[in-house]
Protein backbone atom coordinates (compact mmCIF):
# COMPACT_ATOMS: atom_id res chain seq x y z
CA UNK A 1 0.00 0.00 0.00
CA UNK A 2 1.32 3.43 -0.93
CA UNK A 3 0.82 6.19 1.64
CA UNK A 4 -1.58 6.23 4.55
CA UNK A 5 -4.96 4.51 4.26
CA UNK A 6 -7.34 7.24 2.98
CA UNK A 7 -10.78 5.71 3.67
CA UNK A 8 -12.71 6.15 6.93
CA UNK A 9 -13.64 2.45 6.64
CA UNK A 10 -10.87 0.00 7.53
CA UNK A 11 -9.00 -1.84 4.74
CA UNK A 12 -10.73 -5.12 5.63
CA UNK A 13 -14.31 -3.83 5.53
CA UNK A 14 -16.40 -6.04 3.19
CA UNK A 15 -17.46 -4.43 -0.08
CA UNK A 16 -19.53 -5.65 -3.01
CA UNK A 17 -17.99 -6.25 -6.42
CA UNK A 18 -18.09 -8.76 -9.27
CA UNK A 19 -15.85 -11.57 -10.44
CA UNK A 20 -14.91 -9.78 -13.71
CA UNK A 21 -13.29 -6.99 -11.69
CA UNK A 22 -11.45 -9.26 -9.27
CA UNK A 23 -10.16 -11.41 -12.14
CA UNK A 24 -9.07 -8.23 -13.96
CA UNK A 25 -11.27 -8.85 -17.01
CA UNK A 26 -13.18 -5.55 -16.67
CA UNK A 27 -12.38 -2.23 -15.00
CA UNK A 28 -14.27 -0.53 -12.21
CA UNK A 29 -16.47 2.08 -13.87
CA UNK A 30 -19.12 2.59 -11.16
CA UNK A 31 -18.60 3.14 -7.43
CA UNK A 32 -21.58 3.47 -5.11
CA UNK A 33 -21.60 4.40 -1.43
CA UNK A 34 -25.02 3.32 -0.19
CA UNK A 35 -26.99 5.73 1.98
CA UNK A 36 -28.96 3.10 3.89
CA UNK A 37 -26.09 1.00 5.27
CA UNK A 38 -22.85 2.72 4.19
CA UNK A 39 -21.87 -0.23 2.00
CA UNK A 40 -19.52 0.25 -0.94
CA UNK A 41 -20.16 -1.25 -4.38
CA UNK A 42 -17.49 -1.47 -7.09
CA UNK A 43 -19.06 -2.39 -10.42
CA UNK A 44 -18.38 -2.60 -14.15
CA UNK A 45 -21.43 -0.66 -15.31
CA UNK A 46 -22.79 -3.78 -17.01
CA UNK A 47 -25.99 -5.50 -15.81
CA UNK A 48 -25.29 -7.42 -12.62
CA UNK A 49 -25.71 -11.18 -12.56
CA UNK A 50 -25.87 -12.23 -8.90
CA UNK A 51 -23.91 -15.41 -9.62
CA UNK A 52 -20.90 -13.16 -10.28
CA UNK A 53 -21.29 -11.04 -7.13
CA UNK A 54 -18.50 -11.17 -4.56
CA UNK A 55 -17.71 -9.78 -1.11
CA UNK A 56 -14.07 -8.75 -0.76
CA UNK A 57 -12.05 -6.42 1.42
CA UNK A 58 -11.90 -2.73 0.48
CA UNK A 59 -8.10 -2.87 0.28
CA UNK A 60 -8.35 -5.58 -2.40
CA UNK A 61 -10.23 -3.35 -4.86
CA UNK A 62 -8.06 -0.32 -4.02
CA UNK A 63 -4.99 -2.44 -4.77
CA UNK A 64 -6.47 -3.35 -8.19
CA UNK A 65 -7.35 0.26 -9.03
CA UNK A 66 -5.38 2.98 -7.22
CA UNK A 67 -7.64 5.71 -8.68
CA UNK A 68 -10.19 4.66 -6.06
CA UNK A 69 -8.01 6.53 -3.54
CA UNK A 70 -9.56 9.72 -4.94
CA UNK A 71 -13.03 8.56 -3.89
CA UNK A 72 -12.44 8.14 -0.15
CA UNK A 73 -14.70 11.16 0.52
CA UNK A 74 -17.59 9.92 -1.67
CA UNK A 75 -20.62 10.70 0.45
CA UNK A 76 -23.35 8.33 1.54
CA UNK A 77 -25.95 8.07 -1.20
CA UNK A 78 -23.48 9.16 -3.89
CA UNK A 79 -21.94 7.38 -6.83
CA UNK A 80 -18.95 7.99 -9.06
CA UNK A 81 -18.88 6.87 -12.68
CA UNK A 82 -16.58 7.02 -15.67
CA UNK A 83 -16.94 5.76 -19.24
CA UNK A 84 -13.40 4.36 -19.49
CA UNK A 85 -10.70 3.44 -17.00
CA UNK A 86 -8.57 6.46 -18.00
CA UNK A 87 -11.42 8.98 -17.58
CA UNK A 88 -11.90 11.18 -14.53
CA UNK A 89 -14.52 10.12 -12.00
CA UNK A 90 -17.84 12.00 -12.23
CA UNK A 91 -19.78 12.24 -8.97
CA UNK A 92 -23.56 12.45 -8.54
CA UNK A 93 -26.10 11.87 -5.79
CA UNK A 94 -28.34 8.87 -6.22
Amino acid sequence: MIGPWPFADPPNVAVFTVRDIMEMRRPILVVRHDADDGAWQFLTGEPLDMKDAMLVGLAEVVRLDPTLRGLEDLGLGWEATRAHIDDDWQRSSR
